[in-house]
């Protein structure tokens, strides 16, 4: 592990820790507690970015104190309603949280691992106070993250988390891999903005399209949606995978029952030098517009804790 002395010497990204176990190495970021690398014998699990380079988009971040949509930034929680400031702007939305673009501090740090926690201070829109730890720890089995959040304030708050790491199932782009999604139903959303619309069986909508149940190739299948109804191992587990065609290399993602959705997103951009580069594997405690919807929504009670948590590991 190593960290910077200064702030003059803290990269773009947020200071920086080190992580190796066995055949596996990761670096975080501070800014957001990002996954900035993960390797596996030398081999990219997941789309890298430089330690002094500010982090593409949300490549890699921890998503709190929601995941995801928050539809036109507005939304309504115990009968007040809020708004929040609309970080999606080309859509009109409030995306993915408030914590990716802050600095997370360190609690504890090892050769496998990292604890960093972020306060979620009250403010406008989100009114509420909560603290998140994450931890990040390298084993025999891949890299294990858990999000902690308490609420430290003194009203009940809405409350959802996921992260964002971008795949690679080894050489090549998102067209040239297999993805194995064990989800029965998808979120279907509108073309424009994303709004959500509602559930289909993902062997009825456009023609099975969103259907990835049993492994198969991606090609140029365009996906940017919301998936649930999961099947799940006996210890509850569910599991996407994402190989090369051949089955040589691979990646997968396990989480438990915590998280009842995940997004998927094959990452197209105009520019095609960087489109496509990773399969986003999002796993969440609730849908897009959950702060609307009410789906799956976790509601912290003052002092009430929650966690959630999952690993990414090589095949």
């Amino acid at each position: 592990m190593n960290t910077a002395s200064t702030r003059s010497d803290v990269p773009l990204s947020g200071t920086e820790y080190t992580l190796t176990f066995g055949d596996y190495t990761a670096d975080i970021a501070g800014v957001g507690a990002s996954l900035r690398t993960l390797r596996y014998r030398g081999r990219d699990l997941v789309v890298p970015f430089d330690a002094d380079e500010v982090r593409p988009a949300f490549r890699g971040a921890v998503l709190a104190p929601w995941p995801n949509r928050v539809v036109d930034g507005r939304y309504t929680f115990h009968g007040t309603e809020y708004e929040l400031a609309l970080t999606e702007p080309k859509r009109g939305h409030a995306l993915h949280g408030l914590a990716a673009w802050q600095e997370w501090s360190l609690v504890e740090a090892g050769e496998a691992f990292v604890e960093l926690a972020f306060r979620v201070e009250a403010q406008s829109g989100y009114p509420f106070r909560i603290d998140l730890i994450a931890r990040y720890e390298l084993t025999a089995d891949g890299l294990s993250t858990t999000i902690r959040a308490t609420n430290s304030g003194r009203a009940a708050a809405p409350y959802g988390t996921g992260p964002h790491p971008y795949l690679v199932a080894g050489p090549g782009r998102v067209d040239d891999w297999s993805l194995e999604l064990p989800a029965r139903a998808v979120l279907t959303v509108t073309p424009d903005r994303l709004i959500p619309v509602d559930l289909a069986d993902v062997e009825l909508e456009d023609d099975g399209a969103f259907d990835f149940v049993a492994s198969r190739p991606i090609d140029s299948t365009f996906i940017d949606h919301a998936f649930t109804e999961l099947e799940r191992d006996a210890s509850g587990l569910a599991t996407v995978r994402v190989t090369t065609h051949d089955g040589s290399s691979g990646v997968g993602i396990s989480w438990g029952t915590e998280c009842q959705w995940v997004q998927i997103h094959t990452a197209d951009q105009p520019e095609p030098s960087i489109s496509r580069l990773g399969l986003a594997v999002e796993p969440m405690t609730c849908p897009p517009d959950a702060f609307n919807t009410g789906t799956d929504l976790v509601v912290l009670d003052p002092g009430e804790e929650h966690t959630a948590g999952w690993t990414i590991f090589a095949l």
